[in-house]
């Protein structure tokens, strides 16, 4: 049924779902194609671990091709191969973390996400590749081995959804899932050349979950190759849910609305490097002022933002925070001491730190979160919406662990390279990662953008208003795809 001249793995999630459902192709021929793409490119990339057989896939889009011919939809994702983040459990596949300890362990039920997406008709081919625990933004584990960028190889494809930015890039999904700690869908979208959206703090529930109540500062969420399929996705995904008590009662259908708005007015306050504070590399903040440049000449006002307060607290506050809801993680893994030889010596530092922690440390640390968030809204006063680059160094070399200097700075702990993304996260905020073009080494970075409180939808707006002014940007493939 297919056009000789189109290719479907072109097609975005949306217009995958309009053209499945008026038949110009069946669910049957997307299968082929997706699984084509696979077979061609992931082997490179590594980026969809877990594969599910090819056979049972094929079966599976017959029987949602059986539903269609009935006049039966199950809903926009009817027929759309989806590769669920390895983090996440999905019935009948492994889950393993990225960690040796769980190569074995097969879900045996699904997630909350899982859940959405397979009722929204989603067919689910495999898991995207993290790093272990999803710890680092740098994929790569000991059983899966590395994911690599989509355009380069060599280098790294970020993380933690890293596996998921990949397969997004090399069109072998229209659309993904993930998750964000310190950037995780920001990261690896911004490397890749993708869209990659962390929701605000309560958007997208988490279940199940070891902590329901103090562990807010990860949250799952949308990547797309367009800002339409970022939002969809975040429709499905979103909605208050009785596991997870603070998650936020809105109505998700409102991310399923037409994204158009006019960007004229707009007043976006450029972070930059925190006037000095974060360590660069060469070309990061050239590549974002040109993005900066394209919402002057959509109407945008930009101007230059401080945050109001010291960033070393900002930080300080952090590391504290992170080792509280990361050490517990760990933990129940070190009940057997020999474990220890097999867990990354990142995920035991965190470890290792927590066990120092003391509730007056907690409880210090809340404080400056909660100071830091006041600040935020002052910030807000004056701007609608707050620019950072995504990352502060280029792609690095697949073999290395993580960099170790930045700009002539040593970096002190396995994370602090991507200090920048702390910010949204502390304050819960929501953050997108849009393309801002590709520096003088033919690799991508990205733009975060950041809105206000609860803001999601308007940040979405924004960012499609940036995608439709922005085509032949948007538009550039990694090569070989």
């Amino acid at each position: 049924m297919l056009h000789s001249s189109q290719n479907i793995n072109e097609f975005g999630a949306l217009d995958l779902s309009r053209a499945l459902h008026t038949q110009q192709f069946s669910c049957r021929e997307l299968m082929q194609a997706t699984l084509a793409q696979l077979d061609r490119l992931n082997p490179g990339s590594h980026a969809v671990v877990s594969r599910v057989d090819s056979d049972a896939l094929l079966a599976q889009a017959d029987l949602r091709d059986a539903q269609l011919a009935r006049g039966e939809s199950m809903g926009w994702m009817h027929g759309i191969p989806q590769a669920i983040k390895d983090l996440a459990n999905v019935q009948g596949l492994r889950t393993t973390l990225g960690s040796p300890l769980m190569k074995d362990f097969v879900a045996s039920e699904d997630g909350l996400m899982a859940q959405r997406m397979k009722a929204a008709g989603a067919i689910v081919i495999g898991k995207t590749n993290t790093p272990e625990f999803g710890l680092g933004s740098h994929t790569f584990n000991e059983v899966f081995g590395p994911t690599r960028n989509a355009w380069d190889p060599s280098k790294s494809a970020g993380g933690s959804s890293g596996g998921a930015a990949v397969a997004l890039a090399q069109r072998m999904l229209p659309v993904a899932d993930g998750s964000d700690f310190m950037g995780s869908l920001r990261n690896p979208a911004g490397w890749n050349h993708v869209f990659g959206l962390r929701p605000s703090q309560g958007r997208v529930p988490m279940s199940p979950a070891q902590d329901v109540f103090m562990a807010q500062l990860a949250t799952e969420g949308p990547m797309g190759r367009h800002v339409r399929d970022v939002a969809m996705l975040l429709s499905t995904q979103a909605g208050a849910h009785p596991s997870s008590p603070l998650s936020l009662k809105d109505d998700p259908a409102v991310f399923a609305g037409a994204l158009d708005m006019d960007p004229q007015g707009h007043r976006i306050g450029w972070l930059g490097d925190l006037r000095g504070y974060l360590p660069m590399e060469s070309g990061i903040l050239a590549v974002c002022e040109s993005a900066l440049k394209s919402f002057s000449g959509m109407g945008c006002s930009v101007d230059e933002a401080a945050l109001g307060m010291p960033p070393e607290q900002i930080w300080q506050a952090w590391l504290v925070w992170r080792q509280a809801l990361v050490g517990p993680r760990i933990a129940p893994f070190l009940i057997n001491p020999a474990n220890r030889a097999h867990i990354k010596a990142e995920a035991l530092w965190e470890y290792d730190q927590s066990l120092t922690l003391t509730g007056a440390q907690l409880m210090s640390a809340s404080a400056s979160r909660t100071r830091f968030y006041l600040s935020m809204l002052q910030l807000f006063e004056k701007f609608d919406v707050l620019a950072i680059p995504v990352a502060q160094v280029w792609p690095f070399d697949v073999s290395l662990r993580w960099p170790q200097n930045v700009a002539g700075r040593t970096m002190d702990t396995y994370h602090r390279w991507m200090e920048v993304v702390i910010y949204a996260t502390l304050a819960g905020l929501p953050s997108i990662s849009v393309p801002a073009g590709f520096g003088a080494n033919g690799l991508p970075m990205g733009l975060a953008l950041i809105g206000k409180p609860q803001g999601d939808w308007d940040l979405l707006k924004l960012a499609h208003a940036y995608e439709m002014a922005n085509p032949d940007l948007i538009a550039r493939r990694p090569p070989g795809v």
